[in-house]
């Protein structure tokens, strides 16, 4: 079994009703992309100003941002079409986000993302905008609100500096535990860390010393005109990294992902199932309530190592690194008796292979072994 042959693009809803600040934080994302290039969906009617454009009711046509980002205005219809033609080589994308309409069901997009059989994306989750300042008021406009939320895989609590401390902590409690498992991060002005929600692109956006100023370079220099760059955006949640040179129990490991706890956003990574499967390493890609195994031949020489990069907001470290320590191959095993019954070499073997049952359903089957050489670059 072996990954598709392009790394697949990630693409993130982004939802909250009108006022939130979505666009505030789509903007910011594109001022602090680093040469990431971002496809953006809007699927809103009307006025939409992004980064200096102006998108005015352009059902159906694209729009350069001109600084390697692409903008659509789309029917929620049109949507699998649109990711068609963000996805394609000649594009260059490396993430995609869909700006959800402030009354749009956010559930629906992300069911028609999961439902897509287009298989160079891969589902990014869905982030939920609220305003702090107006939480209250939109909750009791909006009775709708506490159903996003309890679907969204990460909130950003908007506005805070416009409510007091005290309050603030009201609003992060209240909204934790409408939201669940999800990652509750705070925020000025939409400015969150754009790693919470893809990584960096590996390549120069330009490899030409001279290029064309682009919009972010000017958005980038009024903002270094007013504010200091925004290192404490990583104050805002936590990253934390795994290695093991010890094969990862497959059923054990499953049951740690399974359980994972509140706050946990993303996990990244590849895993090594040792005996399990010896011809491959895993590329793990969790976001929210979403898992998927991508397997990919382990190449010549290479490490046989587990690697995983873990970030949430308010998780125990010690915690997370216990759960996968417990999870590596050299414990007790979780049904030694299917080993202790019996001798044979052929028992023991059906044992393990019966432990990656729970890895192989996160699986995508659509792949055709036949022309797969490259594993997925977003883990």
């Amino acid at each position: 079994m072996t990954p598709p042959r392009t790394p697949q693009i990630p693409v993130v809803v982004l939802a909250g009703f009108l006022g939130s600040g979505k666009t505030t934080l789509l903007n910011h994302l594109l001022r602090n992309r680093e040469g990431t290039r971002i496809g953006v969906i809007v699927n809103d009617f009307g006025a939409i100003e992004i980064d200096a454009m102006t998108v005015s009711g352009q059902v159906g046509s694209t729009v350069s941002l001109g600084n390697g980002c692409l903008c659509c205005a789309v029917d929620a219809s049109e949507l699998d079409t649109f990711l068609e033609t963000l996805t394609r080589p000649s594009a260059r994308l490396d993430v995609i986000v869909i700006e959800a309409s402030g009354l749009a069901e956010p559930q629906e997009l992300v069911r028609m993302l999961l439902a897509s059989d287009n298989p160079h994306i891969l589902y990014g989750g869905l982030v939920e905008v609220v305003d702090a300042a107006e939480f209250d008021g939109t909750r009791q406009r909006h009775p709708e609100l506490d159903r996003h939320l309890a679907v969204a895989d990460l909130v950003v609590l908007n506005k805070t500096d416009r409510v007091g401390e005290a309050e603030r902590e009201r609003l992060r409690a209240t909204v934790a535990e409408l939201s669940g498992p999800a990652a509750v991060i705070p925020a000025v002005h939409g400015r969150i860390d754009p790693e919470l929600l893809f990584d960096p692109a590996l390549r120069p956006d330009h490899e030409d010393k001279v290029r064309q100023l682009t919009f972010e370079d000017l958005l980038r220099e009024e903002a270094d005109g007013h504010e200091a760059h925004d290192d404490h955006l990583h104050a805002a949640y936590e990253s934390v990294d795994f290695t093991s040179d010890i094969p990862m129990d497959p059923r054990r490991f499953i049951e740690f992902l399974d359980s994972r706890p509140d706050g946990l956003y993303r996990i990244k990574g590849f895993a090594d199932f040792g005996a399990g499967d010896r011809d491959h390493t895993y590329a793990l890609h969790a976001v929210g309530r979403f898992l998927r195994f991508v397997p990919r031949p382990w190449a010549r020489g290479e490490q046989r190592l587990t690697r995983l990069v873990m970030i949430g907001a308010g998780i125990d470290a010690e915690a997370l690194l216990a759960g996968l320590a417990a999870c590596r191959a050299d414990g007790p095993a979780l049904d030694q008796s299917a080993l202790d019954d019996s001798a044979d070499a052929d028992a023991a073997a059906a044992a393990v292979e019966r432990g990656m049952w729970g890895v192989l359903r996160y699986v995508q089957q659509e792949a055709d072994p036949a022309d797969v050489r490259e594993a997925v670059a977003e883990a």
